[in-house]
């Protein structure tokens, strides 16, 4: 495809050699902390029988999950709530964890049941195993997709959901509406030695982040990351390679994450970002360090459970391997 088409992609071998090799490495982050089961979500019976002895998370209307006096997940069985044989009703079916259990989540005001307290995502994210952050996480997104879709989008009648919650569908006209995710690129910007980092001006004070932004229509991931690169920061990208990728429901974003090597530019902000400059590897240590102890100057980075983080880990982690291998190049030279 030529490079004038309007439907534009990446070539092939942009990632360099062997990218398009079949010999992938078994990768657990293929596998979600459950079987989304979604030929369950057509089966009413099955969804019965999974109903009494399943986990059931609650969330108030902000999002927040009810939790026991520890802050550990309030999460009762179907058949606590029914307080007998009952049914899902308007739980959403979340799917089977690897031990067959069914999990649901219902918003807590149609529960009888009450809880010690509540507790936001990002805190659960912090605190919790990984397996009820995902569980939070996946009900967090649906319920705000559905609090925010009761209505048709095209001639505005009312919507009822089915397909155990996953599906909406409008009573007047018939059209279906299915959840919806926000792609938006998050990318570890280097000229090579240095770090590009921004921040914004309702953050907290010298908190620092990769930049980041949505894909806009039209556009392949890689040409949103050239793009929104040069509109925050006023930095030209050369080139971008794909990392990897977190929901982030806040509301219901998918963050796809990217190393890109560009120009070494001075920084340059418009609306977006309060300022950004480049940081060095020594810069990015004792950013991390401050985590545990705030010496109170310099950059502080974004917390541990965000992608933001992890691309800053590998940039460094990049920075290190490159000069170690210097280190050996220079030891071999002189032998």
């Amino acid at each position: 495809m030529s490079a004038g088409s309007p439907f534009a992609f990446v070539a092939a071998g942009a990632y360099g050699a062997g990218a398009a090799s079949l010999e992938i490495a078994d990768e657990p982050a293929c596998h979600g902390v459950l079987d989304r089961a979604d030929a369950l979500r057509d089966d009413p019976a099955a969804l019965a029988g999974l109903w009494a002895d399943g986990r059931v998370l609650l969330l108030d209307a902000d999002g927040n999950a009810l939790v026991d006096g520890e802050g550990a997940l309030f999460a009762p069985t179907g058949r606590e709530l029914s307080e007998g044989p009952g049914g899902p009703g308007a739980a959403i079916f979340l799917g089977r964890a690897p031990d067959g259990t069914g999990w649901f989540a219902l918003d807590a005001g149609l529960a009888a049941l009450g809880a010690a307290g509540r507790l936001d995502l990002r805190s659960a994210a912090a605190r919790w195993p990984a397996f009820e952050a995902g569980v939070f996480a996946q009900a967090r997104a649906l319920q705000h997709w559905r609090d925010r879709h009761r209505h048709c989008g095209v001639c505005g009648g009312a919507i009822t959901f089915t397909r155990g919650g996953w599906q909406g569908r409008c009573g007047a006209c018939g059209l279906d509406h299915y959840p919806r995710t926000d792609p938006a690129v998050i990318v570890a910007v280097t000229d090579g030695r240095r770090l590009l980092l921004g921040r914004q001006r309702n953050w907290p004070a010298r908190r620092h982040s990769v930049l980041a932004g949505f894909v806009e229509p039209g556009e392949t991931l890689e040409q949103t990351v050239a793009r929104e690169v040069l509109e925050e920061a006023g930095v030209r990208v050369r080139g971008c390679r794909y990392l990897g990728s977190q929901p982030w429901p806040f509301p219901g974003q998918l963050m796809l994450g990217f190393i890109a090597t560009a120009e070494p530019d001075e920084p340059r902000t418009g609306d977006e970002l309060e300022s950004a400059q480049w940081f060095d590897a020594d810069d990015i240590r004792a950013a991390m360090a401050r985590d545990g102890r705030d010496d109170g100057h310099g950059p502080l980075l974004s917390t541990s459970i965000s992608i933001s983080r992890w691309l800053v880990t590998q940039w460094l982690a990049a920075i290190d391997r490159a000069g170690a291998a210097a280190v050996r190049g220079d030891d071999a030279a002189s032998r």
